[in-house]
């Protein structure tokens, strides 16, 4: 995917020029604060130039979720864009646990949490799961333009070893919400989390856009006694940061679920998914 050039001149004027430029790499102003980005990342990266945030309509849905002293576990976390806001909404007295696998992309996500002066986000060089062990990033080349939120890790192979964690090992204190995005290990990363959520009953949302893998998910949470919601927010927001007005993103939506304990009492505006084989679109 790739920007127009009036798009691309647009958010430029709109934002200002970058704090910082070196090859691929960008530090400019955006909605959550300061970002550290690299253009060829299709997604996140030419969101976060172009319109100045990314995925807004996932935003506004963690705005209401997200409270002062809670505690977020961010599991896929990227270069940060929503660490950095769960960040900022938990203080005072909250705090963030990131996990990002992927070496590069997590100086990114590390750079981001020092530039925004975050002492309150650990980020972890990590992938969670079901048991501890170790998976394999695989080689990844970062100077093309490609989706680099879309690496899936390995068993074996080449590539860079790192550690896999389940989310109970953390052993929290509490924990108000999870977010998991972790290309396809989100049952894995449940299972990991079990006593964690048995005790705490957070606010899960992850990503379901596997049809082969929709129905062991969906039956693992409501196994946990969870009740779910599809959410579908578009990458694109015509009131973006930047102002600007040109959508070169199309009309791509993430494909998620929101899941409630079913002893909470919140009113939710969206379709609940009907069983394990519900999908998010008629078939």
């Amino acid at each position: 995917m790739a920007e127009t050039d009036s798009a691309a001149e647009s958010g430029k004027a709109a934002g200002g020029a970058a704090l910082l430029e070196v090859g691929d790499l960008r530090l400019r102003p955006c909605r959550y604060g300061v970002m550290l980005y690299s253009l060829n990342d299709i997604y996140i990266g030419r969101s976060l130039d172009l319109y100045g945030e990314y995925i807004e309509s996932e935003m506004a849905l963690y705005k209401q979720l997200v409270k002062p002293g809670q505690v977020v576990v961010d599991a896929g976390a990227n270069i940060g864009t929503h660490a950095v806001f769960f960040g900022r909404a938990v203080q005072p007295g909250g705090f963030v646990v990131a996990f990002e696998p992927q070496r590069v992309i997590f100086q990114m996500l590390c750079a981001n949490v020092a530039v925004n002066g975050l002492r309150n986000v650990d980020a972890r060089r990590a992938a969670v799961g079901a048991e501890p062990g170790a998976l394999r990033v695989p080689p990844w080349d970062y100077s093309r333009e490609t989706n680099f939120g879309s690496v899936r890790l390995e068993a074996e192979g080449p590539g860079e070893p790192v550690e896999v964690v389940p989310i109970d090992r953390l052993k929290l204190p509490r924990c108000n919400l999870m977010k998991i995005d972790v290309e396809g290990m989100e049952r894995d990363a449940l299972l990991g989390a079990r006593q964690t959520i048995e005790t705490h009953q957070p606010t899960i949302y992850l990503e379901n856009n596997a049809r082969e893998k929709s129905p062991a998910l969906i039956r693992t949470l409501t196994d946990f006694g969870y009740r779910l919601y599809w959410h579908l927010p578009r990458l694109f927001n015509p009131q973006n940061f930047r102002g600007v007005e040109e959508n070169v993103l199309g009309n791509t939506v993430n494909v998620n679920m929101l899941c409630l304990p079913a002893g909470d009492g919140r009113q939710v505006q969206m379709r609940e998914v009907g069983g394990v084989d519900d999908w998010w679109r008629k078939e």
